[in-house]
């Protein structure tokens, strides 16, 4: 096993020095990386199902356009914020405070096998350019792209002692924690991440987890079948369809059985033509598994487990079933009908997985139920690829995790905040003693303050006053 060091006093001279320094080393790294396009692209294992092209599209131009998010904008995303006199309650009168965002110190990413560079490398890149030390444990076959990234970052600048590369093992990981680290965050599956966080509860690190997806595309009576279809096509084909984002259940809206059944038609027509891939023999066991409930279930299945597997659709699915809520890397694709919105939200929340969501039709419905619906990130009109935005965070709720990568929202992920209060002038009153001859004056603050009408408010201020007067007599 290769062991990963960081050196913890590199870190604290790395966060010492002015976000402008760190951030010219990511931009030199950004220029490295996009001169080393046939170096990262054939260092991404040949085990996933893409081409070069998409990966150069699907991880390395989505980093570096994170990377340049990174430059223009963590500077100001991290700078200390003063709160001012506005929302100060009165009675803490001569009291100004800043927040500031604290580097965590050393943070462990734990990548996926399925995106090797683009979703751990923003990880990475955040958190250098927020002052802390990194070590990267990649996922299956995502060592070497790890160390040409790593290799980049020390000829742009970046100092030694700052970013690890771990092997691919689990015990890699736990290694890491049990050495301590300050937060982690990890990309993989629900089963993973729950064996993750009981390692992490016995030291109370933090964490933010990325975690599995069965994702819904909700078809409205005004989609555009054809652009729907394009799009369902387009995510059982992305990566083989292993994606996190990958649609899994269909939720046909308000459809009557001739457009229902116009619609089967033209999805399998065009997923015939997606390309089969090979899955691994736990994953076919699965999906023997996800079929044969199914069809015990009362489903109609389109497909078959094979050698090169192509795009399974199940017809007539209802929540019941384990594949309309199952986490599985494999081109598999649930239809479910809703007579109405309410019921397609409540199918789609029956779902123990909220990563993402996409709903197809008229613009302002989509708004309507895209506001009801539980999931970290929804489209309208399109699937997966607005994530890459560099600008937007992305997460998941329930049982597709917690806490947020990417975007503002991301880098503030890899801070603490930390308050700085300063108190001018000279009393001390604030330190006295509390006595019963108090409880007038905090009753009168506390009416000034809260209550609801006017003439409370100038009857507390009065309070206030008279409580004061007897103090002053009694000193």
């Amino acid at each position: 096993m290769v062991t990963a060091m960081v050196e913890r006093s590199s870190q604290k001279e790395w966060a010492s020095r002015p976000i402008a320094d760190r951030l010219a080393v990511l931009k030199r790294a950004r220029h490295i990386l996009a001169e080393s396009i046939v170096d990262l692209c054939d260092a991404i294992s040949p085990e996933l199902s893409r081409n070069a092209a998409d990966t150069r599209v699907a991880e390395v131009l989505p980093l570096l356009e994170a990377c340049r998010f990174l430059e223009r904008e963590a500077a100001r995303i991290l700078a200390p914020k003063k709160l001012g006199r506005k929302g100060l309650p009165f009675w803490l009168a001569g009291v100004s405070s800043e927040v500031h965002r604290a580097p965590m110190g050393h943070v462990l990413v734990i990548a996926p096998s399925n995106y090797p560079l683009f979703l751990p490398g923003v990880q990475v890149l955040q958190a250098l350019a927020a002052g802390n030390s990194v070590t990267w444990k990649p996922g299956r076959g995502g060592r070497p792209v790890a160390m040409i990234f790593a290799a980049v970052m020390r000829e742009a600048g970046l100092p030694a002692g700052l970013l690890a590369v771990a092997d691919e093992s689990v015990a890699a990981a736990q290694q890491a924690i049990a050495a301590g680290v300050d937060k982690v965050f990890f990309t993989g599956s629900a089963a993973s991440g729950r064996a993750l966080l009981k390692q992490l509860a016995e030291t109370l690190t933090p964490c933010v987890a990325e975690l599995s997806g069965c994702d819904a595309v909700f078809v409205l009576p005004s989609a555009d079948l054809s652009r729907v279809v394009k799009a369902l096509a387009f995510g059982m084909r992305l990566n083989g369809s292993a994606t996190c984002m990958a649609p899994r259940r269909v939720i046909l809206v308000g459809a009557d059985a001739q457009r229902r059944k116009r619609f089967t038609e033209m999805l399998l027509s065009a997923l015939d033509w997606v390309k089969g891939v090979p899955l691994s023999e736990s994953v076919q066991r699965e999906l023997h598994t996800l079929l044969e409930d199914a069809r015990l279930n009362g489903g109609h299945v389109h497909g078959k487990v094979e050698a090169a597997q192509q795009p399974i659709v199940i017809a007539d699915a209802t929540p019941e079933m384990l594949a309309t809520r199952a986490d599985i890397f494999a081109p598999i694709l649930t239809m479910m009908d809703a007579r109405d919105t309410q019921e397609a939200i409540a199918l789609h929340e029956a779902c123990p997985y909220a990563l993402t969501a996409s709903i197809f039709g008229d613009e302002n419905e989509a708004h309507g139920i895209a506001a009801e619906i539980t999931a970290g990130t929804v489209t309208i009109n399109d699937l997966i690829v607005p994530t890459v935005d560099p600008r937007v965070p992305f997460g998941g709720r329930k049982g597709s995790g917690f806490g947020a990568t990417r975007g503002a929202e991301g880098l503030l992920e890899m801070t603490s905040p930390k308050t700085i209060s300063v108190r001018r002038g000279k009393s001390t009153r604030h330190f006295d003693a509390t006595t019963s001859d108090h409880e007038e004056l905090f009753d009168g603050v506390i009416a000034a303050s809260h209550r609801a009408r006017w003439r409370e408010r100038i009857a507390g201020m009065k309070q206030i006053m008279s409580a004061t007067r007897g103090f002053s007599g009694k000193q």
